[in-house]
């Protein structure tokens, strides 16, 4: 996840606290949060599951190296800050391994640092009065920094499951609803397509055009239903990538018909959902929700060059070639 001239990273407070802006959320013990700065301006974090703590230790070389082709890839690197959440006995040989990878491929490593509940231990300093042994207390929520990411539009959910609740589906009476509204759409698109392709183009220009001028109130079952029925078509969807914004409320509004659409209609909106979500630099939303769209169609391409994009750390830059190379068959969503 890419954060251009968003937030700078004076002090590990600076970092601890930053962490969950960076990412979306707050991680997990046993994870791994690689940060590359510019000077002290955060320009790209990602974070990894450590392997389980029974599993062969060259897994944690294997992660490391990995990581640091993806740190590469970004621009105008001067330093890599690490961070890992857990116990030290877990935590503590992690980041030195992934330290000592880094260092060997010519990286300089400025910060090494354990947070293990509500205490960050500093691992490359040794001085007591700056990095007592016994770590040093924090609260995220009350640091500047967290002012200054709430400021720039960075959200810090409590976890990933927070985050994938952004898009879960509707159950109960609204799931009820759902079924009617796309089983009347069913009907609808079958009396369309007896008048032949191209209708079915321009009703689909139509209902994205008037979807996404509603800022006021969310679309009605029938609106959503015929929406996600409409961009099951390949040139549907990818008009709704050229007339979508990397605004939240955007995001917000494919969240919101992923969350409705019928399972079988969900790739579409959920893929859009991701698109729309990394161009906004939320990186765990945007891989989560293409993660969500491949789980229902693991055929679908446009979902699966995003996450391969998102795995890699390339930039939202490569949006535009991504979708050239999905839309140069129609045939192949």
């Amino acid at each position: 996840m890419s954060f251009p001239d968003k937030l700078t990273l004076r002090s590990p407070a600076d970092v601890v606290a930053a962490v969950p802006y960076l990412l979306g959320f707050r991680p997990d013990d046993d994870s791994i949060v690689i940060i590359a700065t510019s000077g002290h301006r955060v320009v790209f974090a990602a974070r990894s599951d450590l392997p389980a703590p029974d599993a062969p230790a060259h897994q944690i070389v294997d992660l490391a190296g990995h990581m640091v082709p993806v740190v590469r890839r970004q621009q105008a690197i001067t330093d890599v800050i690490i961070v890992g959440y857990g116990a030290a006995d877990r935590i503590d040989p992690a980041l030195h391994t992934i330290d000592e990878t880094f260092t060997t491929d010519g990286m300089t490593v400025r910060e090494l640092i354990r947070v293990t509940g509500t205490r960050f231990f500093t691992l490359i300093c040794d001085n007591p009065a700056c990095c007592p042994p016994d770590g040093t207390p924090f609260d995220p929520t009350a640091s500047l920094i967290a002012a200054q990411a709430t400021a720039v539009g960075l959200v810090a959910f409590p976890d990933r499951t927070a985050v994938a609740a952004r898009f879960a589906p509707v159950d109960g009476a609204a799931r009820d609803s759902m079924r009617r509204a796309t089983d009347a759409a069913a009907t609808r698109m079958e009396r369309l397509l007896a008048a032949g392709m191209a209708a079915v183009d321009e009703a689909g220009a139509q209902a994205l055009r008037d979807a996404l001028r509603q800022h006021d109130k969310p679309l009605t079952d029938d609106e959503t239903a015929w929406l996600s029925m409409l961009l099951a078509r390949p040139s549907v969807r990818d008009l709704a990538v050229d007339l979508t914004e990397p605004t939240d409320q955007h995001v917000t509004f494919w969240a919101d018909v992923t969350r409705r659409a019928d399972e079988l209609l969900v790739p579409a909106p959920a893929t859009l959902l991701a698109l729309t979500a990394w161009r906004c630099g939320n990186g765990a939303l945007a891989a989560m929700a293409a993660e969500h769209a491949l789980q229902i169609d693991p055929t679908y391409r446009l979902a699966g060059l995003l996450r391969q994009a998102l795995h890699a750390g390339l930039a939202p830059t490569f949006l535009e070639q991504a979708i050239a190379e999905a839309r140069t068959d129609r045939s192949d969503p």
